[in-house]
């Protein structure tokens, strides 16, 4: 593509084809590159011209089914708004295109030409956000991200967001990774998957929790080539304020909703200790003012009360994880209004199995002995927290989002723990502001909102276990459009 075997034979002062210039060559070298790192997007039109279409149960590489030209009624269900503590009975609410047209008691009268939808009894409820999630990394094993062919990746990525939807997830926050292109193929019809707000890549200095790198990598040179994980768009190595801002400006470019930076040690690298501060206060402050010039935000990667209080002297919006996070931190935190991003690590079955012994074994456990300490110490506090399952490596646990949402009863009520999931979550979401990609609110069920719904076999408010099995779910729709109805 883009050779012209001309161009090693022409001789000097050759005037003719423009393709054999050393200017055109240049840029012939540089297109080619950049295809290179685009080869998610071919892989993903591949998944989905390849496969054929498949039961609604399971997730399956397909088109979205035709929007309705008829307005939507649902009819005989419970509601869940996203915000009340309690049930509404004696509702229907109407759709039209993909917004909710009004939500209005049983007497109201429905248009001739509506489509009914009997909800069986069953709870209408807004679409589940999972505000901390890494898309292309969620289900392929750490060695298959650092050195598959990229086709591969996309392949697997598209078929981890069918399976997003399938779970009831319509949003999703990507907190890092080579997404724009699976968002693309999302959003113009290709595949089917939730809406993502994407991070582009995670911002690391060196021996940072994003520097994947080997020992034998280093010492890079200006001349080297960058490393796998750069070229794909999961990381981006930058020292200094000058490289910070250069790699902010990169994600704001291919169009990134929020900057995602790492500020602090993690578990499962192994060459940033848990304890780790990572970046000085002006290289984070570079990233939030590359952001906030965009009129969005940075969310950081931080565990330890000094990279969080540092990442928030810096002026960020959001902290990722903070699981050891002290009583003086999280006052600081709700003083300033920062989000709180976190996730309920225990060490059950869905914590990642690290060889008992290992490093990232010590520093899991870390992590998790700070779990039930965090969200206290939201709750006491006061502080906007977001529901996330940052799950990586494992396609057995990225099958269990929603198993990990109906954990958090442990320290909140149902109601609370469905209302983080949707309307808290969609606060955050909008926090991008008019990088958000997406126009209209979401989160709750109330007129003009955006018609992501589900319908649950069941009151989930009274057993939210029932979130945790897909089967619960009898109906999913995402902006407006049906993707699963068993009623």
């Amino acid at each position: 593509m883009f050779d012209c075997s001309a161009a090693t034979t022409a001789t000097p002062g050759h005037v003719g084809c423009l393709c054999h210039g050393p200017e055109i060559r240049y840029i012939a070298e540089r297109v080619k590159l950049r295809f290179s790192r685009r080869d998610f997007m071919t892989g993903i039109a591949a998944a989905a011209t390849g496969v054929g279409l498949g039961t609604t149960a399971s997730a399956q590489l397909q088109p979205p089914p035709p929007a309705t030209a008829r307005p939507i009624l649902f009819t005989n269900i419970r509601l869940f708004d996203g915000t009340s503590p309690t049930l509404r009975e004696g509702v229907r609410v109407l759709v039209e295109g993909n917004r909710i047209k009004s939500v209005e008691d049983g007497g109201a009268e429905a248009p001739e030409e509506a489509m009914t939808i009997d909800g069986a009894g069953g709870v209408l409820m807004p679409g589940l956000i999972d505000a901390h999630t890494h898309l292309t990394f969620s289900s392929v094993p750490l060695a298959v991200a650092l050195t598959a062919d990229p086709n591969y990746l996309a392949l697997r990525s598209a078929r981890t967001a069918g399976d997003y939807l399938m779970q009831g997830f319509t949003s999703a926050r990507d907190a890092g990774g080579p997404v724009f292109a699976l968002q693309r193929a999302i959003d113009d019809g290709t595949i089917v998957g939730p809406r993502i707000w994407p991070a582009g890549a995670m911002i690391s200095q060196t021996s940072g929790h994003g520097d994947f790198r080997t020992r034998h990598d280093l010492p890079r040179e200006d001349r080297d080539q960058l490393h796998f994980s750069e070229r794909s768009g999961a990381a981006a190595i930058a020292d200094g304020v000058d490289e910070v801002l250069r790699r902010t400006r990169e994600q704001l470019f291919l169009g990134a909703s929020h900057i995602k930076v790492m500020a602090g040690g993690g578990v499962t690298s192994d060459h940033d200790p848990l304890d780790s501060t990572q970046y000085t206060e002006a290289e984070l402050r570079a990233a939030v003012d590359a952001a906030a010039g965009w009129n969005t935000y940075v969310t950081v990667h931080a565990y330890t009360p000094k990279a969080i209080r540092l990442a928030i002297a810096a002026g960020v919006k959001c902290i990722e994880h903070g699981h050891l996070a002290d009583e003086d931190t999280a006052r600081l935190m709700a003083e300033k209004g920062i989000w709180w991003s976190l996730q309920p690590f225990l060490d059950d079955e869905d914590a990642a199995p690290f060889p008992e012994g290992s490093p990232q074994r010590f520093s899991q456990m870390q992590v998790i002995s700070g779990t039930d300490t965090a969200y206290e110490l939201a709750k006491k506090h006061g502080i906007r927290t977001a529901f996330g399952t940052d799950t990586l490596f494992s396609e057995r646990i990225a099958a269990r989002q929603g198993a990990q949402l109906a954990k958090l009863t442990r320290w909140h009520a149902p109601a609370e723990v469905l209302r983080m999931a949707t309307a808290d979550n969609a606060e955050l979401l909008a926090l991008s502001g008019p990088r958000s990609p997406y126009t209209g609110k979401l989160g709750v069920i109330e007129a003009d909102a955006l018609a992501d719904l589900l319908v649950v076999g069941g009151d989930p408010l009274a057993d939210i276990s029932l979130i945790a099995d897909r089967n619960n779910l009898k109906l999913i729709m995402k902006d407006g459009k049906i993707y699963k109805n068993t009623l």
